[in-house]
C-alpha cells in the first residue's frame, strides 16, 4: 500500500502570490498582456471547506496514469460526499492508501489503481475499510 502523510492546512496565513490577469494557451502563443491581476492566495483557491481540508504527500507510483506522482502532495476534503470513481484516501484495514473507488454492488467495492503494475484491491464487509477523504487537488512539481 501506497503511504499516506496527512497534514492540516494553517488557513490563518495568507501568501499572495501575483496571478496573471491573461489566460496562458497551452497551444499557440498569443502576445502577453504586461499587467497582473490581483493577487492569488492559493487558501482561497484550492480550501473550499478550512475545518476539512487536509494535505497530504503521497509515498508510491500506484497512481501516476491519474497524475498523481510520488511525493505530489493532495488536498483532501473529508467533507465532500464519496462517488463512485472518486479519488479517496481510505484505511482498509488498518492502512492508509490513495486509490479510485469503484463500487461492484451494495456490499462490494474496488480501490482501483491507475498503474497497470498494480492490483485492485476487493472491499467488502469484512473488510475494516474508512473513507477518510475525496481528493480534490493535486500539487505536483514538474
Amino acid at each position: 500500500m501506497a503511504q499516506v502523510n496527512i497534514h492540516t492546512p494553517d488557513t490563518k496565513t495568507t501568501l499572495e502570490i501575483p496571478f496573471a490577469a491573461t489566460n496562458i494557451p497551452a497551444g499557440f502563443p498569443s502576445p502577453a498582456d504586461d499587467y497582473l491581476e490581483t493577487p492569488l492566495d492559493l487558501n482561497k483557491k484550492l480550501i473550499r471547506n478550512p475545518g476539512a481540508t487536509f494535505f497530504a504527500q503521497i509515498v508510491g507510483s500506484s497512481m501516476e496514469n491519474a497524475g498523481i506522482h510520488d511525493g505530489d502532495i493532495v488536498v483532501i476534503d473529508k467533507s465532500i460526499e464519496p462517488q463512485n470513481n472518486s479519488i479517496l484516501v481510505c484505511s482498509i484495514d488498518g492502512e492508509f492508501t490513495l486509490k479510485r473507488f469503484k463500487k461492484a454492488d451494495d456490499e462490494t467495492g474496488y480501490l482501483m489503481p491507475d498503474n497497470p503494475d498494480y492490483e485492485p484491491i476487493k472491499v467488502n464487509r469484512h473488510n475494516h475499510f474508512i473513507i477518510w477523504g475525496v481528493v480534490t487537488y493535486t500539487i505536483h512539481k514538474h
